[in-house]
Parts: C-alpha cells; sequence; structure tokens
C-alpha cells in the first residue's frame, strides 16, 4: 500500500535526493519548505550547496508537469509541491512558524482516509509535535547506520592451538569462519591456552588468514594496545590507500596517523607531503573574527595538529630531524602543511599522505568531496569520534565517517580500525567513561 510522506526543510538540506529515496511512494512537500530552502541558497557552506541542489532537482521534476497536480517519479511514487492555508494552531499563539505549516499539511493528508501519512523530520520537537497531534512522524533514515551494528576491522576467535600453528608456519591458513571482510582483522586465541594468542588479517581473497608479525617504533611512538597495533599495520601498509579509524579522546588516533605520515614522508620518501587537514568548527561558543593574516586566523583551529607534532618531537625524533628542535623545520622543508578543509574543494592531491582529523563533523558529501580530491599515490586517513560532534545537522548515525566505514568494508585498498582503549593519561581515560 502506498504511503505518504510529507518532507520538512532539515530533510532536504541534509540529503537534496532526498526525494528520490522514498520508492513507490508519494512524497509532498509543503511550499514554505521551498521557502526555506530558498534562504538558504547563497550560502557558501554545504547547507547552501545542498539547498541549490533541491532548487534545481525540483525545477528538473517541474519540467514533467505541474507540481501542484503532482509528477511522477522515476522509482515509482510521485512529487506534490503543496500550498496550505491552514496552519496547526498550539495553544494561543498566533504567530506561526514554518513548523504549523508543516504540520498543518500533515494533518491535511492524515484526514484523507486513502492516505497513510508520515511526516519526516530531523527535527526532535517536530516530531513531539507532531506525536502530539496524532500524526506518525519518523526521522530520516536512509543513510543512518546504527553504531552497535557499526564495522569494528576485527574480530576475536578462539581457535585449536593446531590451527595458530599452522598459520605461522604455512604462512597463511583458511578463515575459520564465513563473513569476514578483506583487510580485517582477526585475533585468534588458543582453546587450550587462552593466554596464547596470535593477530592475522584477512587476504585479499577474504577467505584467507594472513599472520601479522609486525612490531613498530616509529618517531618514537610505540603502538600500547593491541588496537593501537592493528591501526599502525594499516598506516603503514602501503597497499592501502583509505583508512579510518574511529575512538573517544585519547585513544591516540591522530598521534598514529601523524607519526605514520612523518614516518614515510621524511624517512622513506613515499610520499611528498604530509598534509593534516580538518574542519572548522567552534566547540562551543564562537571567539568571532581573529585578527592577523591566515595562519594567524587558522592557529587555533589548528593546534590540536600542533600539540601532536610537539609531543612526537618530544620524543626521540630529534636524530630524524638533525638537530632541529622546533617542527617548525618540517613546514621549511616541505614535508608537512597544514590547513582547513574549506580549501580542499577543486583541488587535485597527488604523491601525499593525508589526514583528515575530526571527520565526524563531515557530511557524507564532504565526505566524499575529500577522497575524490586523491590523486596518483595519495593515501587518505580520516579520524574521528562520532560521539563528539560539533556539526548541528548531523548525529553518531548520519555524520560523514561512519557512513564511509559501512559503504568502504571490504574493499581491497581499504582498511579500519576501532579503538576504544584510552592511553591519553589516566584522567582522560576515567573521564571519557564517566563523564
Amino acid at each position: 500500500m502506498k504511503k505518504t510522506f510529507v518532507l520538512d526543510t532539515n530533510v532536504l538540506l541534509h540529503d537534496p535526493f532526498a526525494i528520490h529515496k522514498f520508492r513507490e511512494h508519494n512524497v509532498i512537500i509543503p511550499l514554505v519548505v521551498v521557502e526555506e530552502i530558498d534562504k538558504f541558497k547563497r550560502d557558501q557552506s554545504e547547507v547552501g550547496r545542498n539547498a541549490r541542489t533541491v532548487s534545481r532537482l525540483l525545477d528538473k521534476e517541474r519540467e514533467k508537469g505541474s507540481l501542484n497536480l503532482g509528477v511522477k517519479l522515476d522509482e515509482g511514487g510521485s512529487l506534490k509541491v503543496v500550498i496550505q492555508n491552514e496552519p496547526v494552531k498550539i495553544g494561543s499563539n498566533t504567530h506561526f512558524s514554518a513548523d504549523n505549516y508543516i504540520l498543518g499539511v500533515a494533518v491535511h493528508y492524515s484526514n484523507e482516509k486513502h492516505h497513510d501519512c508520515i511526516l519526516v523530520t530531523k527535527d526532535t520537537n517536530l516530531r513531539i509535535k507532531a506525536d502530539a497531534l496524532g500524526i506518525p512522524a519518523q526521522d530520516y533514515r536512509n543513510d543512518k547506520v546504527a553504531m552497535d551494528d557499526l564495522y569494528t576491522g576485527y574480530k576475536e576467535l578462539t581457535v585449536e592451538r593446531e590451527m595458530i600453528d599452522r598459520l605461522h608456519k604455512e604462512g597463511s591458513l583458511p578463515s575459520p569462519i564465513s563473513g569476514l571482510m578483506t583487510n580485517q582483522f582477526v585475533v585468534l586465541h588458543s582453546q587450550e591456552n587462552p593466554s596464547q594468542s596470535s593477530i592475522a588479517r584477512v587476504g585479499l581473497e577474504g577467505d584467507r588468514l594472513i599472520p601479522v608479525n609486525s612490531v613498530y617504533d616509529i618517531w618514537g611512538i610505540k603502538p600500547l594496545n593491541l588496537e593501537q597495533r592493528l591501526a599502525m599495520e594499516l598506516l603503514l601498509d602501503p597497499r592501502i590507500k583509505l583508512v579510518t579509524l574511529i575512538g573517544k579522546a585519547g585513544t591516540g588516533k591522530t598521534l598514529l596517523a601523524i607519526a605514520s605520515g612523518l614516518h614515510q614522508v621524511v624517512d622513506e620518501g613515499a610520499f611528498h607531503r604530509l598534509l593534516v587537514a580538518r574542519p572548522v568548527l567552534p566547540l562551543g561558543k564562537d571567539l568571532g573574527f581573529l585578527p592577523g593574516d591566515v595562519d594567524d586566523k587558522l592557529k587555533p583551529w589548528m593546534q590540536p595538529i600542533f600539540d601532536n607534532l610537539e609531543f612526537i618531537l618530544s620524543c626521540n625524533a630529534k636524530d630524524t630531524l638533525k638537530g632541529q628542535p622546533s617542527y617548525q623545520y618540517l613546514f621549511d622543508k616541505g614535508w608537512l602543511q597544514v590547513e582547513p578543509l574549506t580549501y580542499m574543494r577543486g583541488r587535485s592531491i597527488p604523491n601525499q599522505y593525508l589526514v583528515v582529523d575530526e571527520a565526524q563533523n563531515l557530511t557524507p558529501h564532504e565526505v566524499k568531496s575529500v577522497i575524490t580530491r586523491a590523486g596518483h599515490n595519495t593515501k587518505i586517513v580520516l579520524t574521528g569520534d562520532p560521539n563528539q560532534i560539533d556539526n548541528p545537522f548531523l548525529d553518531t548515525t548520519t555524520n560523514g565517517i561512519t557512513y564511509l566505514v559501512q559503504r568502504f568494508k571490504g574493499q581491497s585498498i581499504y582498511g579500519h580500525v576501532t579503538l576504544t582503549k584510552g592511553e591519553r593519561s589516566p584522567l582522560a581515560e576515567l573521564a571519557s567513561n564517566l563523564l
């Protein structure tokens, strides 16, 4: 049975192609939504680009016929833009917001017996209002990825000791279970002696395990736990061109990515430059305009990167830098560049090790824009914590890095690890777990 979905403005600003995601069902867009979208079309942000895309898509559908009467969509459903002059009145308030008009449209179609009408909005409060009026309301779920189901990049198995011995003796082993992804790690624990374990990685064929024996120490940075060891295996593997590291604060995501990049740029010469980028989003209230040139303005936003560089240099990397005490030497030599993601659009980035920090604040479309910048011999690493999102239009299930993990898992040039154990300090770990 066909359903009717009334779309809120925030759904289209989040995914401008949402009108094509409801298959054979009917899509209703209140005219007030079009007016709200029009207010964003001049913005240079991702929201502004989405607003302009929505306008172009609606205009393209308009060529098929009258949007007021409804036009057929390629997926089998229909699209209609409607005027509703009877907003829902809530309480004694005589000022009607856009939400009231959107609710009015939902009420109108819900009252028609032949319509099973559902309001689709990412606004929690609007869903609550709709529920109070007896109107079914849902969040936009097309691109949601449940955190509980998110691919972690590794799996622990208990096997016979003979299987572990065969793995190291023969150099590979048929996968003991099905459903493993290419480049997924498997931690094998012995049944006879649980303290005996071995790490393997799923090969390109997807049905054989290959032992992982590497022990790393790069620029004084060593993996402090199993997850960090797995992460460094991916970060230093030249065959892997895209890596995602997800984890709470203090798990070492950014530190490992930068240290691995410096090692491959400065020591091995595998890449021309280490490029570190991050979105410019404040934690809390913004400070407003900052004085100085571009470098001065960017310094507060990029300070977390500089903190990691100082820590790396404070280990034993001075020999590599020939006695240079400051990371400025890396910039002067052209080995390191730091910039905001704002300047990424339209670029082509060949032969570079690109680290995108705080990637949880990127939309799926922005993540796509970053990855498609990769030129020949470029490796991209995205790090982030989906539980620390500063972008008001995203949450743990709709941000770009979780979307990327879900779509790329199993690809031959992709690897992922979820880090759970904090190593920054006992205080940071305790705060991350309790607060």
